[in-house]
């Protein structure tokens, strides 16, 4: 066990180890929920406490109780996490090298469809080392890593997390990825000569999704403010398999259900085009909604933004485009 120092952080340890010993006997240890609480990351983004060695104390308990699970592998990439969050980039790649390094062990004996923990842990380590290059100035060797780790894990559920990685780090200032059609609602995806000249905004929505669905008020004033001089939203979205509490759905049905999510909640995007296909999903990295994509007048992408934004901060973004300023 790692040492630890302090009379808080003993403290906090001894808590969370009395509650580790009482779980062992009467409930399951929830040994990612426990290191996250002991760094304080019980959301993300988070603001870490500066010293991890409860976390680790904590995680070092359950290993040698358990041995080095999927859920020692996550719980181990929130420690990561969390030290890329406190800008302690030496620890940070530590630990998420530690769990790519034991994560590549435990794939000998199976796959990362079989075990979404495993998948999530490994995810962890691959961004983490990558958002360290890039907080150290080496964008192109955090770029070339993405690539690499993209290329091995391309017929795995962590091509969209890596891809999306990928787009952080390189999609702006680049082309934007053609949008396809799919099984559109409301109108077709423009064509190139119609969106020519045009700042697009792409809007990727779920069905499921709250925050898309807050998102909804700053995109419909913008697009009432600013539709006259140029701007156009593009909301692509896809389906997920389910409809309402992951209710399994057949394609026809989440279609339906996708369709009155659009009319009852993002009405202003029903003369709008609402791509529905994986394949934009996948091309523009989106693991995370809303993902917002701003494309300016050559198609050119000027903002990858993960999450929501203010309606400030997208006018901000969208106002000099439309005014020809790079």
């Amino acid at each position: 066990m790692r040492p630890v120092t302090g009379v808080g952080s003993l403290i906090l340890v001894a808590a969370l180890l009395i509650g580790v010993g009482t779980a062992t006997s009467q409930t399951p240890v929830n040994i990612v929920r426990d290191v996250r609480v002991a760094v304080a990351c019980t959301e993300w983004p988070c603001s870490p406490k500066q010293d991890f060695s409860a976390g680790e104390a904590v995680l070092d308990q359950y290993r040698a109780a358990h041995g080095t699970t999927s859920e020692a592998l996550e719980a181990l990439s929130w420690l990561g996490r969390a030290a890329l969050a406190g800008k302690q980039l030496d620890k940070a790649n530590g630990y998420a090298a530690e769990v790519h390094a034991l994560s590549r062990d435990a794939l000998k004996g199976r796959s990362l469809q079989q075990d979404s923990r495993l998948e999530t842990a490994l995810g962890a380590a691959i961004e983490v080392q990558a958002q360290v290059r890039a907080a150290r100035g080496e964008r192109s060797a955090a770029v070339y890593f993405l690539q690499r780790e993209l290329e091995t894990y391309r017929d795995t559920p962590l091509h969209r997390r890596i891809q999306k990685n990928l787009h952080l780090l390189s999609l702006e200032g680049q082309p934007a990825p053609p949008i396809e059609n799919g099984d559109a609602l409301g109108r077709p995806m423009p064509s190139a000569a119609e969106l020519k000249g045009k700042v697009v905004l792409l809007f990727f929505w779920a069905h499921w999704c709250p925050d898309c669905k807050a998102q909804v008020p700053a995109l419909a004033n913008l697009l009432n403010e600013y539709r006259d001089d140029g701007l156009v939203i593009v909301a692509p979205t896809q389906r997920y398999g389910y409809t309402v509490r992951r209710a399994p759905a057949s394609p026809a049905d989440e279609m339906r259900h996708i369709e009155q999510t659009r009319d009852d909640s993002y009405a202003f995007l029903r003369n709008e085009a609402v791509p529905v296909s994986e394949a934009n999903h996948a091309r523009y990295g989106v693991s995370t909604t809303p993902t917002l994509v701003l494309v300016d007048r050559r198609g050119v992408v000027r903002l990858y933004r993960l999450g929501t934004m203010t309606e400030q901060e997208l006018r901000t973004a969208i106002a000099p485009l439309l005014q020809g300023v790079k």
